[in-house]
C-alpha cells in the first residue's frame, strides 16, 4: 500500500473510514469500472491505486457514500463528506467531457488561485518597503533595491535549476529535467517511420544528485510515442503551474475530448506546432511552453488519461514503478534532516 503522491511526492494523508484503504483524505471511485483514486490535496492530481488493493475499498466507499447525508451530486458525479473528515467522490456514468471538466477543473482552478494569492502577497510585501524601509534605516532606492534584486536573482536561479520531472529514456535511464529544461522542450512532428515526440534538455547522467551544478551545454534526448506521452505527463504540470480560468478549461476540455485516442491528440498538436512560426524558438522547433494554454492544458489531461489506460490494460508494473519511485524520493526527503542514530534506530525497528 502506498502513501505518497505520484506527481508531487508529498504524503497523501490517512483516513480511518475505509479499513481496506486507509490512505488519503479524498478518495474518488467508480464502482462500475472498478477504479479507485487517491486525490492529492496539495496538487489535486488523481493517483490511480493498484488493482489488488481496490475492490474491497470500493465496496466500503460505496456503502459509506450511500449512508451519509452530507452529500451533493448530479446524475453522474457526487461528493460526500464523512464525519471522520474523509471526502468521497462517486463517479457514475458521465460523458467524457463532463468527467474531464469536473476532474481537471478543480486542480487547474486551484493552481490559478494559488498563483493569484502569491502575486498579491509579493505585491503587498513590496508595497511596505517604502514605508518600513526608512524606519529600519533602509533606502528602497539603495540597499533595499539591492536586496530585492539579489533575492529575485536567487529565486530565478533556483527555479530554473529545480527538478520538475524525472523521465525515463528508451534504455530505462532516469533523466532529471529542471524548469529551464522544461521550458526548452521541443515538440517533434511525426515522420514516415516515427510517431510524434519530444526533444528534452536534461542533466547529464553523472550529475543526477547535483542540482546546483551549472551545465552550459546540457545534453538532449529525443523521446517518441508512448515514452514521450509519459514524459509530457510530468513536464506539462510545471508548464501549466499558473492554472487556468474557467473559459480556458472549457476550451481545453473540447480539445482533449475531440478524439478518444490520446496519441492522436498529441500527434495533431505536434503537426500543428510545426507549422506555427510564433511557437518556435532557437531554431530548434516548436517549444512546448509556447503553444497556447488551452492546448497545453488539453495535452496534460490526455497524458494522464493515457497513463491510466495503459495501467488498466495490464501494464500495472508502470504504476508500481512510479509509486515506488515516489516513495523513495519522499523517504530521501524525510531522512535528510534526521540524525544518523535516529535513522539507524528506525531501520532497526522496521526490521531492515
Amino acid at each position: 500500500m502506498y502513501s505518497t503522491c505520484l506527481f508531487c511526492h508529498t504524503q497523501l494523508g490517512a483516513n480511518e473510514a475505509v479499513e481496506h484503504f486507509p490512505v488519503g483524505r479524498r478518495l474518488a471511485f467508480d464502482a462500475a469500472k472498478g477504479r479507485l483514486w487517491v486525490v492529492c490535496r496539495r496538487c489535486e492530481r488523481w493517483n490511480l491505486t493498484p488493482i489488488e488493493e481496490r475492490w474491497e475499498a470500493i465496496e466500503e466507499c460505496e456503502r459509506s457514500y450511500s449512508a451519509t447525508k452530507l452529500r451533493v451530486s448530479t446524475d453522474q458525479i457526487g461528493l460526500a463528506r464523512l464525519s471522520e473528515g474523509l471526502e468521497l467522490v462517486r463517479i457514475g456514468k458521465p460523458q467524457r467531457p463532463e468527467f474531464a471538466a469536473w476532474r481537471y477543473g478543480d486542480q487547474f482552478g486551484r493552481r490559478r488561485r494559488k498563483t493569484i494569492i502569491q502575486g498579491v502577497a509579493i505585491a503587498a510585501g513590496l508595497a511596505t518597503i517604502p514605508f518600513l524601509g526608512p524606519v529600519a534605516g533602509i533606502s528602497f532606492g539603495g540597499f533595499g533595491g539591492l536586496i530585492y534584486n539579489l533575492g529575485n536573482l536567487s529565486y530565478s536561479l533556483y527555479s530554473s535549476r529545480r527538478v520538475v520531472a524525472r523521465v525515463r529514456d528508451g534504455n530505462g535511464n532516469q533523466l532529471l529535467v529542471g524548469m529551464a529544461g522544461a521550458r526548452l522542450t521541443v515538440m517533434l512532428k511525426p515522420t514516415a517511420s516515427e510517431p510524434w515526440g519530444l526533444r528534452i534538455m536534461h542533466r547529464g547522467l553523472a550529475d543526477q544528485g547535483q542540482w546546483w551544478r551549472y551545465q552550459p551545454n546540457q545534453p538532449e534526448t529525443d523521446l517518441r510515442g508512448a515514452d514521450a506521452i509519459r514524459a509530457a505527463g510530468q513536464l506539462l504540470p510545471a508548464l501549466n503551474a499558473t492554472g487556468a480560468s474557467s473559459n480556458q478549461i472549457k476550451d481545453a476540455v473540447v480539445l482533449a475530448t475531440e478524439y478518444s485516442d490520446p496519441s492522436v491528440v498529441f500527434d495533431r498538436a505536434a503537426r500543428l506546432a510545426a507549422t506555427k512560426r510564433s511557437w518556435n524558438d532557437f531554431g530548434k522547433g516548436a517549444m512546448l511552453a509556447k503553444i497556447p494554454k488551452d492546448l497545453r492544458l488539453a495535452l496534460e489531461m490526455v497524458s494522464h488519461e493515457e497513463s491510466e489506460r495503459r495501467a488498466l490494460e495490464g501494464e500495472l508494473y508502470l504504476l508500481e514503478e512510479a509509486w515506488k519511485e515516489a516513495e523513495e524520493i519522499a523517504g530521501i526527503s524525510d531522512d535528510m534532516f534526521l540524525p544518523e542514530d535516529i535513522t539507524s534506530k528506525l531501520d532497526e525497528m522496521k526490521g531492515h
